[in-house]
């Protein structure tokens, strides 16, 4: 995929987050992410994210990937 493209996928760090009463910057800390990575990630402008981190979020959102991630239809 050229770098120009946009991704098509979203993240539902809200919706996890309202669900579980955690703030980001709470999630911030237990993962040890800064918020502002944290922030960029939960925006959707993130263009990668290692399994590492994604890992450490499933962890502490007590969940699975694809409670995190899901990838929109075409248009």
């Amino acid at each position: 995929m050229p770098p120009e493209d946009e991704h098509r996928i979203e993240v539902h760090l809200d919706r996890l987050l309202a669900q579980r009463g955690l703030t980001l910057t709470e999630l911030a800390d237990r993962v040890g992410l800064t918020l502002a990575n944290l922030s960029v990630l939960k925006n959707g402008r993130a263009r990668a994210i290692r399994f590492s981190t994604l890992t450490a979020l499933c962890r502490e959102l007590n969940c699975q990937p694809g409670d995190l991630l899901t990838v929109t239809q075409d248009p």
